[in-house]
């Protein structure tokens, strides 16, 4: 008897596990968090600590979308491969050349705009001619400023005008990017939008993005872990990292 009882267990354990996993797995925003800050930090780890003002306390204010949101294009429409996104952030698309290095410019330049450090807007374009905001405090001077950057900076670009950094130092803000590695492929850029660490040193990563047709912002899934999700754990040793479907070069973490 005590033995069905136990297999019983047992079994309903798994069950219990497999639905978790399963909405994990599908739904948008299963945590109910009205921001990024407000989903939970993998078990074990905790949060960097965030400075009031900082890049980091304002990643973690972007606001989400309600749960079971989906990820719409720039022009309308439901994006392909929604099971790729956990999180929808409730930022409207500026153009439709707001795609994954943009999108990680963009939400830079907001936070240096929101905190009226208007001077600090600047990027490299890929003539390696430094594009400077000065439109001060008008929105829509920041909103045609990004529209132009977009169309002249890319992924080679932000991978030219950022540096390296080691996995045991990442920052929310960083950003995972590489160019075209193959003619006639682009490249991708995912923004580090928060860090968690273990007291051991273990470094958990939760990732935003972008894409290409544009589309709205989206928190990273991560598809071989559910119970993780939407964190990502980087070994200090590895030479790749996977994040989501993509595969960075450790040289590829980097920051401005």
């Amino acid at each position: 008897m005590k033995t069905k009882r136990l297999i019983l267990v047992i079994l309903l354990a798994l069950l219990l596990a497999g639905l978790a996993a399963f909405v994990l797995i599908r739904v948008s925003n299963p945590w109910h968090a009205k921001t990024l800050g407000g989903i939970p930090a993998p078990v074990g780890y905790t949060r960097v600590s965030a400075e009031k003002g900082s890049y980091a306390e304002f990643l973690r204010s972007l606001p989400l979308k309600k749960p079971g949101s989906v990820v719409h294009l720039y022009t309308g429409g439901r994006a392909r491969l929604q099971f790729l996104s956990t999180g929808v952030i409730d930022i409207p698309v500026l153009s439709n050349y707001e795609q994954c290095a943009d999108m990680t410019m963009r939400i830079r330049a907001e936070y240096f705009w929101n905190t009226g450090q208007y001077g600090k807007i600047k990027f490299t374009d890929v003539n390696g001619k430094v594009q400077t905001y000065t439109g001060g405090a008008d929105r829509k001077k920041l909103e045609s400023y990004l529209n132009r950057v977009y169309g002249i900076c890319s992924t080679y670009s932000v991978h030219r005008e950022t540096k390296p950094r080691d996995v045991k130092d990442v920052q929310p803000g960083d950003v995972f990017v590489y160019p075209s590695r193959h003619k006639g492929h682009y490249g991708h850029a995912v923004l580090v939008a928060d860090v968690a660490k273990t007291k051991s040193g273990k470094v958990a990563v939760m990732c935003v993005e972008g894409n290409t047709p544009a589309r709205e912002a989206h928190v990273i899934r991560n598809l071989m872990n559910p119970f993780r999700n939407p964190w990502f754990i980087l070994s200090e040793n590895a030479e790749w990292h996977s994040i989501s479907v993509f595969q960075f070069k450790k040289e590829e973490l980097r920051h401005y």
